[in-house]
């Protein structure tokens, strides 16, 4: 019994490092955050959809936090005029969509 709890334990203490770290967000409202704000610029970088950004072989992002420092600045580069919360939830779009950082 004890080596019961004392496992459960471990599982919930690891759990947050496996969890998403943006599930309290919306990809939807992220969505359209960035079809507003992002494209244009991205499309005229990369070409195409502007997506080749997000999946270039040697993008800058690579785990959860760079993507957020990454979104904060293009925010500001781009005078989207974001909130924090909606940076989170264009985070949590890209995430879903390209990144799956856990």
């Amino acid at each position: 019994m004890r080596s019961l709890l004392v496992g459960l334990a471990l599982t919930l203490a690891l759990a947050p490092a496996y969890a998403d770290p943006f599930a309290k967000s919306d990809p939807k409202i992220g969505k359209t955050l960035v079809d507003k704000s992002c494209k244009t610029c991205h499309v005229s970088m990369y070409g195409g959809d502007g997506s080749g950004i997000y999946t270039r072989p040697d993008r800058i992002v690579k785990n959860a936090n760079q993507l957020t420092a990454r979104i904060r600045v293009c925010n500001t580069n781009a005078g989207a005029n974001w909130f924090p919360e909606e940076e989170m939830h264009v985070a949590a779009f890209l995430n879903l969509t390209y990144y799956h950082f856990k």
